[in-house]
């Protein structure tokens, strides 16, 4: 899918999304300007013209991010719930474990931090792990069971943050590392671990 975002596009929560997310950057001749297209598999490429650089590419993609996350979370709707090949008995009772524990843990992190959240929901997302809206309500993603306790607090503690500044501005990395010292190896995890997409079976930690 291909396309320029448009003024009358929704605004879209603020999202963690995927830390493996990175734009392929494919040079055109034959461009005349810098193109951002988004893959059925959710990929992204982004076209650079004649005389573009990759630099200026990635701040275009940068820019556009909030339009790249409105085609995924179009494709995600057009998609399966359960990937093919996975056991849809195992699936159900890991997300009946997150409707119960993801929820309660949040909580529990707001508290510590003097922090409240209006709503929390716990769903199937394809293409981030966590979001936060202006008014409050936290969605995280049932798969988040499957990983370490550590980096899942990380995740709520980020979704938590955006509570304090609906950014990713440095300001707001330094209300996570404040909240969570460690972030950084927790981030790193979601790179090394979380790239294998949501399809797959994460690390089983404490």
């Amino acid at each position: 899918m291909s396309a320029s975002p448009g003024p009358g596009d929704p605004i879209v929560q603020f999202a963690l999304p995927f830390e493996s997310f990175e734009p392929e950057f494919v040079r055109h001749p034959r461009a005349r300007r810098y193109i951002v297209s988004v893959r059925h598999d959710g990929s992204v490429r982004v076209t650079i013209p004649r005389g573009g650089s990759k630099r200026e590419a990635r701040e275009f993609a940068e820019d556009q991010r909030g339009w790249i996350e409105r085609q995924r979370l179009r494709m995600e709707a057009r998609r399966a719930v359960v990937p093919p090949g996975a056991d849809p008995d195992v699936e159900r009772t890991e997300r009946a474990r997150a409707a119960r524990e993801l929820p309660e843990r949040l909580f529990d992190l707001a508290r510590a931090h003097g922090l409240v959240v209006s709503r929390v929901s716990v769903r199937n997302q394809r293409w981030r792990w966590g979001s936060c809206s202006k008014g409050g309500h936290i969605c995280l993603n049932w798969r988040l069971v499957r990983m370490p306790a550590w980096v899942r607090d990380y995740v709520m503690i980020h979704e938590l943050m955006h509570l304090k500044r609906l950014d990713h501005s440095p300001r707001f990395w330094k209300l996570v590392e404040a909240a969570c010292p460690d972030y950084q190896r927790a981030r790193q995890w979601l790179r090394d671990c979380g790239a294998f997409g949501p399809g797959s079976s994460y690390p089983i930690g404490t």
